[in-house]
Parts: C-alpha cells; structure tokens; sequence
C-alpha cells in the first residue's frame, strides 16, 4: 500500500513536533520510502528525475559545473573528484 502525504504526517512518533519539523520528517520519509529497495542506478536517476522536474516547474534547466570551474557540462558530464 502506497502512504499519502498524510500517513507522513500523522506519525505517532512526531505528532507534538512544531508544524515545519514535521513537514521535514514527512518528506524524509516519503523519499525514504521510495528509494529504500532502489539500486545505486535507480537512486542517481531518481534525483536527476527529481531535479529535471523541479527545474522544468522553474521554467529554466539546471547548469552543471565540475569543481574544476567548467560550467558548460550536461548532467553526464560531471566529473569526480579525487581524493589524494
């Protein structure tokens, strides 16, 4: 059974908390609880999903930048960085 946004809300558990702590901890949850069983892949194209949504909302895409100050990457172009 899928929760809704109230199951979150109506924790036992956080029930006397202040109304914006409570809101953290219900969207806490909610991605919890739908990334738990996911692979690594899933989780990572899960976010970038996410992110191409709240942008498109936006009316803009998002700018990726490498820690190197290359800003003209896509979001598969991202780079990692090393630890020495």
């Amino acid at each position: 059974m899928k929760k809704i946004l109230d199951d979150y809300m109506n924790d036992p558990d956080i029930v006397y908390v202040p109304m914006a702590i409570r809101e953290i901890h219900e969207i806490r949850a909610k991605i919890y609880d739908e990334t738990k069983d996911m692979t690594p892949e899933e989780h990572t194209a899960y976010y970038k999903e996410g992110t191409a949504r709240f942008f498109a909302s936006m009316g803009t895409e998002p700018k990726y930048a490498s820690p190197y100050g290359e800003t003209d990457l896509t979001a598969n172009e991202t780079k990692i960085i090393e630890r020495v």
